[in-house]
């Protein structure tokens, strides 16, 4: 009788169900990406207990050599210590940087980075019996963190490395070592925030010396096992070490750049100067892009800066967002000089593909030059997957009642879609630029309604649903926009004719 039991087709729908969300938490927890990040997780593991593990012994007569030793409690010890801590920083990375997780590259140099530092200060410490080491690493690693990610992340996996060298001496982990390090880590997260000039590495070096020289000294005071002068001698150690540092990093920021693929704001800066080819190109075959590019980079810089993002990145990114029209400069309006539309012998579609062309030849020339992939990102997504609407228009007109409407799909860009706020800004000037220059009378109130209507159209076409930009911020970033383009397009006192001109002008006819 049970087998003929009627079943309930709500009971067997909610099976289903349950049967589906298993299958997309096995999907997720299967996730190739996830598994590769476990595994560079687990080699990081494996190669960082064995050289915590590891002391000095004593130092033999013969060979004037250092003897390693190896001891089982000490080795259980610090793997356990280096678990939990690895594990509380993969908990750490997912709250707070989840998108390293699925850039193998970038967590694998990040691992790399860590094993170094921590090969270099153990072996300082075998040989030299110095703890000096570990400050210099963690000094290092604090900096580089700071360059290659924002301050909150820094200062997380900055105190993770500090707790893993305290164990340099895995014999005797060392509480006063941890606190040295971390004051001078702290330091350098908190007062590099970005590098404009070539000094700043070495003033944060410095500044992270004389904290690092205090604190040590306080802290070996505290203990008085040593005399004064030597106190003084190991907190100038460190300090020394602190310093050095900053001028080391900064020798080697290029190779930091190119393997953590960032650009800091001197590389920008560099970036920004009229001589870079690219530029210089573009300013001779294309000028009224480059005046357009300009003038975009300087409306995109004051709404970033009035939100709190990278205002020099979105201006930079901006000068070479439409390097692409370098190939077919004429095909737009800005370098048409008064010339007659080349768009006129081309139908809608053809000039369609033009149009959109200049997005796939401005990324093919960044490869080409060289580009840093953080200017890339501008080329590619400053107008996302929006419509050429003038030219869907057009193909509208032309087939009129003969034939079915074209598709939008068919006129729209290829995309991506902005994944960061500062490619939003500068998607958003890009557009609102150009409605403003087409208006036939520009005024303040004008200009603050193209733009309003130029965000929300944007907004409801979903350009910005992968960049996390808020109403807010939107609101913040029209009222900046609107500010810095009635600024450029402000209205001028019309210069008075010379009292005695017609009587100039009656002369000339005469004669």
């Amino acid at each position: 009788m049970a087998l003929l039991k009627k079943k309930s087709p709500r009971r067997t729908q909610l099976k289903k169900r349950i049967a589906a969300d298993k299958f997309a938490f096995l999907k997720r927890v299967a996730d190739i990406d996830i598994i590769i990040s476990i595994l560079i997780w687990f080699v990081f593991v494996l190669i960082c207990i064995p050289i915590l593990s590891f002391q000095s012994g004593t130092r033999t007569d013969s060979a004037s050599e250092i003897m390693l030793e190896w001891h089982y409690p000490n080795f259980v010890s610090v793997a356990v210590v280096v678990l939990l801590a690895s594990f509380a920083v993969v908990l750490y990375i997912y709250n707070y940087q989840r998108r390293i997780i699925k850039n193998h590259l970038r967590i694998s140099t990040l691992a790399a980075v860590f094993v170094l530092f921590l090969f270099i200060a153990k072996l300082g410490f075998v040989l030299t019996s110095q703890t000096f080491w570990a400050t210099g690493t963690a000094i290092a690693a604090a900096i580089i963190l700071s360059i290659a990610y924002d301050r909150r992340f820094a200062i997380g996996i900055s105190l993770f490395y500090c707790l893993l060298a305290s164990f340099i001496n895995s014999a005797q982990p060392n509480m006063n070592l941890f606190v040295i390090m971390t004051a001078g880590a702290l330091t350098c997260c908190f007062s590099l925030r970005e590098i404009r000039t070539r000094m700043k590495l070495l003033e944060v070096g410095a500044l992270a010396a004389i904290v690092v020289f205090v604190t040590a000294l306080a802290l070996f005071f505290i203990d008085r096992q040593d005399s004064v002068g030597s106190v003084i001698v190991s907190s100038a150690y460190h300090s020394v070490a602190a310093f050095l540092v900053g001028m080391l990093i900064q020798s080697l920021l290029p190779f930091i750049e190119k393997n953590f693929r960032i650009a800091t704001s001197m590389t920008l800066l560099d970036y920004s100067d009229a001589n870079q080819p690219l530029l210089k190109r573009l300013a001779m075959e294309a000028p009224g892009t480059f005046s357009h590019s300009l003038l975009v980079g300087s409306v995109a810089e004051a709404a970033a800066e009035a939100i709190g993002r990278n205002g020099l990145l979105c201006r930079v990114g901006a000068y070479y967002h439409d390097i692409g029209k370098i190939n077919k400069p004429g095909y737009f309006v800005e370098n048409e000089m008064g010339s007659a539309s080349r768009h006129k012998e081309l139908s809608p579609a053809m000039s369609h593909l033009v149009i959109i062309g200049h997005v796939k030849d401005g990324t093919e020339m960044a490869r080409e030059y060289a580009l840093p992939t953080v200017l890339r990102q501008f080329i590619e997504t400053h107008h996302g997957t929006t419509l050429v609407e003038f030219f869907y228009n057009e193909a509208k007109k032309k087939k009129g009642d003969k034939q079915s409407e074209p598709s939008e799909s068919e006129f729209r860009y290829t995309g991506p879609k902005p994944r960061t706020k500062e490619a939003a800004i500068v998607m958003l000037a890009d557009a609102v630029e150009g409605a403003v220059r087409s208006l036939a009378e520009v005024t303040p109130t004008k200009i603050e309604t193209v733009i309003h209507n130029m965000a929300m159209k944007r907004l409801q076409d979903g350009q910005f649903d992968e960049c996390d930009l808020t109403l807010r911020e939107l609101s913040q970033i029209e009222a900046s926009m609107s500010k810095t383009l009635a600024a450029h397009y402000h209205s001028r006192i019309a210069y008075p004719k010379p009292l005695d001109e017609p009587a100039l002008q009656q002369q000339q006819t005469d004669k």
